[in-house]
């Protein structure tokens, strides 16, 4: 039975991580766990697929002495979502439900020490998030002050493992409920929201 929750594609899981790069950093540990909020960069494969991320962590955070112990982490990614109210629609029996789109990845990470290493994910990620901003920041304008904190930060790659996605976009909702909803949203603020719905039901 196909996946009516599934990503049409690649490029949609792509997208996401990119619109939205903040993801969780989940360790186990012992037993115990270790979570930290950290943006992220997608590196795709051949095939189109995401085969790892790379990103940085403070070395005093709890979670990097997690994960040289213990390689095995989870990263949590979340896309746009929001409640979905049942005053939206003229079936005053329908239950309320809440839409969204995440991605979740099992990986292993690998820190990598390299100066070199460090210096071409900073600008990868300054240039990313800075691009298209007037007046855009570039890391060299911190002058002596980077030499004396990149010590204090170890980079790193998530190889994926396997990848989870689930996008509850209203697929399951029948088609005029479906518009009802969509007419909604198009008089608030979620504008993400919505734009991904009508992407993942293309002819509704």
């Amino acid at each position: 039975m196909a996946n009516i929750f599934g990503p049409k594609s690649d490029d949609q899981v792509l997208r996401l991580v990119l619109e939205h790069p903040l993801a969780w950093v989940v360790s186990t540990d012992g037993g115990a766990f270790h979570a930290t909020p950290l943006p992220l960069r997608p590196r795709v494969g051949a095939d189109g697929r995401i085969e790892a991320l790379e990103g940085h962590m403070a070395r005093s955070n709890p979670l990097c002495a997690a994960l040289q112990r213990n390689a095995s982490a989870l990263l949590l990614f979340s896309g746009p979502q929001g409640y979905i109210s049942p005053s939206w629609v003229s079936n005053r029996t329908w239950a309320p439900t809440w839409n969204y789109a995440v991605v979740q990845f099992l990986v292993k990470i690998a820190f990598d020490e390299t100066p070199a290493r460090l210096e071409a994910h900073l600008d990868d990620l300054v240039g990313a998030m800075e691009r298209g901003r007037p007046g855009a920041w570039e890391r060299s304008e911190m002058g002596a002050r980077y030499g004396k904190i990149k010590h204090l930060i170890v980079p790193f790659e998530a190889r994926v493992v396997e990848q989870r996605a689930k996008f509850k976009l209203g697929q399951d909702e029948r088609d005029a409920t479906f518009s009802e909803i969509t007419e909604a949203l198009s008089r608030s603020d979620a504008d993400a929201l919505l734009v991904w719905m009508r992407e993942l039901n293309p002819g509704r």
